[in-house]
């Protein structure tokens, strides 16, 4: 069995894939083909800059890309935060092919009115305006679909748990999840990228730092993120004024009424999406938890039985899907590019045209895996003839540095040494490079791993490829100097040339774990951490993979307690809060992996020729 955990509204649901490994329904070696879908038919008529009316009297300004022709047609609606003006190419070619595309500034950003409030639950009510408002008017046939990614695809969700009558189907790409499973939080621990998110976003306008990602608020940012407390860059990166940003802060805990307040993984909200969701999503995308977890959840909560049958697609790409061939240098081959639009508009062909073309009957979860650089097709999410194995953390006490003991096994442990390392703030182990707030690819992290603070487990030598596809979770027996401070473990292909490539990776900041669930994290509460105490983590991955790891190579898992500047680092103070810590505190940490407290990850084995 797989557990996976989702917020759902107060609670911690587990959701159960019970796993058959000779299921009738395997996963098979095939690409998401879009097969037949609307041709370029129309020109293009252009409305900029129209008003859409909200509810509450407010004006949301628009542009409209409707096919030059009479009669009626469906209509796809995005919302974004990003300038409705530099969505204009995808929108030109699905108007062209019998759609009418409507672009929004949302609410309080452009020349949208309102005020801006980053996921604001007045987007919701918003959506449903926008989809019923659409629908109306004599150019719509009164059928309407969303798409868009990030930001745009958590709208969808918000939209699409209203209800609008008119609302036919969402395709939600790199959507994510509630904001502690993501961005800001994950785990419990802050993105550092969404500091830079907030301060480029901080007003209707996009502000800027100076030149460079995100505004040029990325610029720099390891030196601004010396400074304490955290709870004043806004102050310090000279954000414009908001109470938004400090409230994410202050509110670090889920049961803050303002991260109450925009959940929308909850099994009410669920069951009121009554429409079909395709989504998309990639291995290397920060927002990566919420196209698994949102899949998951509609099996079991969505209010039709068009809407429990969600598909996902995953490939090889980072926040931006579809866009490279290439990510961190590594050559996916010909199939990492699909044809991704086309399958989007066969999809919207099949429920807001109405026409059957059998999109139905296509294998509701496509994935890639990367080393054999080839799709997978399958009927579920986990697939369904995935193996779990268990690989032992194991070593004489000196698994610091690649250069240590550490062996990562199948065969649990016995009578062995703790592992310990030294966690210094103010000398954090370093994240591996990244673009903007998205690592872009497998990147090479075997520099970090040379370092004394990072403890360091490989398999031998391959003797036969082994393909990991799915959740990976694991467990730890950990023990700290500190109040509090935070576990990162690693998973990584370690080539025969000493390349040490980055797939993915878990976190939990120790004091949201629960005791009454074997440690795994808990967004709603805060947990005491006694000094020197062992206790058990239980960790999900953030970031799943979808890798063969070739004969020759090794399977490796790195553990630390900071991975900077991609994660905000824990001061180690006993403070609630770490966004008002004023210092900083070296901690003294420890892993233990013996017979009684076996440590050890979870790994998802494709058998051979499954």
């Amino acid at each position: 069995m797989v557990f996976s955990r989702i917020f759902l509204g107060g609670r911690i649901a587990l959701i159960v894939a019970a796993i058959i490994p000779f299921a009738c329904s395997l996963a098979t070696a095939q690409p998401p083909q879009p097969g037949e879908y609307s041709p370029v038919k129309y020109e293009v008529i252009e409305e900029r800059d129209r008003d859409a009316p909200m509810r509450d009297g407010i004006q949301l300004k628009i542009d409209i890309f409707r096919p030059k022709a009479d009669g009626r047609f469906p209509a796809v609606l995005q919302q974004t935060p990003y300038n409705k003006n530099g969505q204009v190419a995808r929108a030109k070619n699905f108007a062209a092919r019998g759609y009418v595309v409507i672009n929004v500034d949302s609410r309080g950003r452009f020349e949208s009115g309102g005020e801006w409030d980053p996921f604001s639950p007045k987007h919701k009510t918003d959506g449903y305006d926008l989809v019923q408002w659409i629908a109306a008017q004599p150019w719509c046939n009164g059928s309407v679909g969303t798409y868009g990614l990030s930001y745009m695809g958590w709208t969808q969700w918000w939209t699409a748990s209203q209800t609008p009558p008119a609302l036919k189907a969402i395709v939600p790409e790199v959507a994510p999840p509630d904001n502690f499973y993501n961005c800001p939080y994950q785990n419990g621990i802050f993105v550092c990228w969404m500091i830079d998110w907030a301060g480029s976003t901080s007003a209707r306008l996009p502000h800027s730092a100076g030149p460079g990602a995100y505004g040029g608020f990325a610029v720099n940012r390891e030196k601004a993120y010396d400074k304490l407390p955290y709870i004043n860059f806004d102050k310090t990166r000279n954000y414009k004024p908001n109470e938004w940003w400090r409230k994410w802060i202050l509110q670090n805990t889920a049961d803050g009424e303002y991260w109450r307040a925009i959940a929308y993984q909850t099994p009410e909200n669920y069951a009121k999406v009554k429409v079909p969701s395709l989504a998309a999503s990639g291995w290397f995308d920060a927002n990566f938890p919420g196209t698994p977890m949102n899949y998951l959840a509609m099996k079991q909560y969505g209010g039709s039985p068009a809407a429990r049958h969600p598909r996902i697609v995953i490939g090889p790409w980072e926040h931006i899907i579809n866009r490279h061939q290439k990510a961190a240098g590594v050559d996916f081959g010909e199939q990492a590019i699909i044809d991704w639009d086309g399958y989007v508009l066969r999809w919207f062909d099949y429920h807001l045209k109405g026409i059957d073309n059998g999109v139905l009957q296509d294998p509701p979860v496509h994935v890639f895996v990367m080393g054999r650089n080839k799709w997978r097709a399958a009927q579920d999410w986990p697939l369904p003839q995935t193996q779990y194995i268990k690989y032992y953390l194991r070593s004489d006490g000196k698994a610091n540095s690649s250069e240590g003991d550490g062996t990562l096994s199948t065969q649990p442990p016995g009578k062995e040494q703790a592992d310990q390392y030294i966690y210094d703030p103010q000398n954090p182990t370093p994240s591996a490079p990244f673009t903007n707030g998205h690592i872009d690819g497998p990147r090479d992290i075997s520099q970090s791993a040379a370092r004394s603070d990072v403890l360091v487990y490989d398999t031998p030598e391959l003797t036969e490829d082994v393909e990991v596809v799915g959740p990976i979770t694991a467990r730890l027996f950990a023990a700290t100097s500190a109040h509090d401070t935070d576990w990162m473990i690693r998973l990584v292909d370690v080539y025969p040339d000493g390349r040490s490539l980055f797939l993915g990776e878990g976190v939990i900041r120790a004091r949201h774990r629960d005791p009454e669930l074997n440690g795994a994290f808990n967004p709603h509460k805060l947990s005491t951490i006694e000094p020197g105490q062992p206790y058990e983590y239980r960790i999900d991955f953030w970031r799943p993979t979808g890798n063969v790891f070739a004969r020759g190579h090794r399977i490796r898992i790195e553990i630390s307690s900071s991975y900077y500047p991609y994660y905000l680092r824990n001061p180690n103070t006993d403070e609630d809060n770490i966004g008002l810590a004023t210092k900083f505190q070296i901690a003294k940490q420890k892993i233990f992996h013996d017979a009684a407290r076996p440590s050890y990850v979870v790994l998802p084995v494709i058998p051979a020729g499954k």
